[in-house]
């Protein structure tokens, strides 16, 4: 069983000056030429609040960090609606290839063909996939290129004269907190529509939102909950019967990549999150790609420059007639993008369908794995088929013991994994939202299984072992209203220093070079 690396280190700001290896890096006389060239409201007229440290010293600190957090790379890590691929190692590979990295949308056409056609073939496999008509790769996440979609919705309207009129967007109330945000962030009204008994859009309660006010509906599917949204054909007539747009959040795509596509369900506009679907990066601040798709009546609201053909050229079109503009500098993040050409490239159309069929069996077997499970139970009706990711409630084993969804979370810790995604959707009381792609092993699905099992029965024989969990890791439970408050929460390195003096000094003294 894995265990959580726990050591004391100190903080980067607690070394003291040492004899630097890196002079030779920059010469007194490189350092002046390059000074000379940096205007004055630009130089510092103080040394940063960094010590002067050697390469090795720094190294050796951000590595004994990074193997006090869990990874990817390190053990299962099931969290839902995030879909948790691992990524490649030939796709990482990318990253030192400087002809990539260093390009920018400044050259010439003529001098970055090849890059232009690298994209251009990313944007024609994603429009495939899809059902899209035309992609702009330059949104850096996938709240981005929601917020890109908005903002042509929102264009979209006041071309045709409506733009003070169709202020809502209609947003299921089991999306992910990302669409109402993107909505609002655009200046809409977010209208929240119910979901039924059995987890997905209740029609009725649609139907009574839509109004002249309505822009568009946010949707996704298969849904946070893992269900297929089966009236999405329904949805997408009366909303565009009403004017409107269909956005698709194409978060949940795993669930039915190369097996339908947005585009051929009615959907006018698809934002795509490359980590989840397509196995680049996730998390970490960054970099991202979240590219944005849209059917043809809507290409001229692109994101300028798009990437086209003309023979056997490729350019960039900036000569786009509604374009809302830039939403990013230069062709987007370019080796995110190239990652996931590479991904498709290795997979093809064939692996692709694989690779949601296995996460589809994959949730099927981690639920047959706890059927019999009475305290933590599958929501809604049972007999619906889950997708690419399912959620369970843990209320029943909260009733009875005490114990919560944060109390779960924390434990499984302990026993080496990483938990599920909790407390979200919110429709659900203690909601575990799990989700294992492809990529993970039955045996390791069912040794997740059983753990929580042996969490159950930890709840009713010691719950307090499980409310002061986790107990291996390095980190122990935060008091999370002082981790959250603004009169506590400590969020320079300064005002560490000053509340925590006593603490740091301590830590200082156990931890070593």
């Amino acid at each position: 069983m894995y265990r959580q690396a726990s050591y004391p280190e100190r903080l980067i700001f607690q070394y003291k000056d040492q004899k630097s290896d890196h002079a030779y890096w920059l010469s007194d006389k490189d350092l002046e030429l390059v000074m000379n060239y940096l205007p004055e409201n630009m130089k510092r007229t103080e040394d940063p609040n960094i010590p002067d440290l050697p390469e090795n010293l720094v190294v050796r600190h951000f590595t004994r960090l990074s193997r006090l957090n869990h990874a990817i790379d390190i053990s299962t890590y099931p969290l839902g609606s995030c879909t948790m691929k691992y990524n490649l190692k030939s796709m990482e590979r990318l990253s030192s290839i400087s002809d990539l990295a260093y390009l920018h949308d400044a050259y010439p056409d003529d001098m970055v063909q090849g890059l232009l056609e690298l994209l251009y073939l990313l944007d024609k496999y994603l429009c495939e996939i899809t059902g899209m008509d035309k992609f702009s790769l330059q949104p850096s996440a996938g709240a981005h290129g929601e917020l890109t979609g908005v903002l042509i919705i929102k264009k979209y309207h006041e071309v045709n004269g409506e733009g003070g009129i169709r202020d809502e967007i209609l947003v299921p109330d089991s999306a992910h907190g990302t669409n109402p945000a993107s909505a609002a962030m655009a200046g809409f009204k977010v209208v929240e529509v119910k979901s039924n008994s059995e987890g997905t859009v209740d029609m009725d309660d649609l139907i009574s939102k839509i109004s002249r006010r309505t822009a568009g509906l946010m949707l996704t599917n298969p849904n946070t909950l893992g269900l297929f949204e089966k009236d999405v054909l329904e949805i997408s007539k009366v909303i565009h019967e009403a004017g409107g747009l269909l956005y698709y959040d194409g978060a949940n795509l795993n669930g039915i990549l190369c097996y339908s596509r947005p585009g051929d369900m009615g959907f006018d506009l698809a934002h795509l999150n490359l980590h989840k679907t397509f196995g680049t990066p996730h998390g970490g601040g960054g970099p991202g790609a979240g590219p944005l798709g849209v059917k043809a009546h809507l290409k001229e609201f692109l994101p300028i420059p798009v990437v086209e053909k003309e023979g056997e050229k490729y350019r960039l079109n900036y000569n786009l007639r509604h374009s809302i503009g830039r939403v990013k500098e230069g062709f987007g993040n370019t080796l995110v993008l190239m990652k996931a050409l590479l991904f498709i490239l290795i997979k093809g159309y064939e692996g692709l369908r694989e690779s949601r069929e296995k996460a589809v069996e994959n949730t099927r077997y981690f639920l047959d794995q706890m059927k019999d499970v009475e305290e933590i139970t599958l929501t809604h009706n049972p007999r619906l088929m889950r997708y690419h990711e399912c959620l369970l409630s843990a209320k029943k084993l909260k009733d009875k013991t005490g114990v919560d969804a944060k109390d779960i979370a924390k434990r499984i810790f302990d026993y080496g994994f990483h938990p599920p995604m909790i407390y979200f959707p919110l429709i659900v009381d203690e909601a575990l939202l799990i989700e294992f792609t492809e990529d993970e092993t039955k045996e390791n699905i069912k040794s997740y299984a059983e753990v929580l099992k042996k969490i159950v029965k930890e709840a009713y024989e010691n719950p307090f072992l499980l409310k002061t969990a986790p107990h291996t890791t390095f980190i122990g439970r935060l008091d999370e209203v002082k981790a959250s408050h603004p009169k506590t929460m400590t969020l320079n390195w300064k005002k560490a220093r000053e509340r925590y003096k006593d603490l740091l000094e301590k830590l200082a003294s156990q931890s070593s070079d």
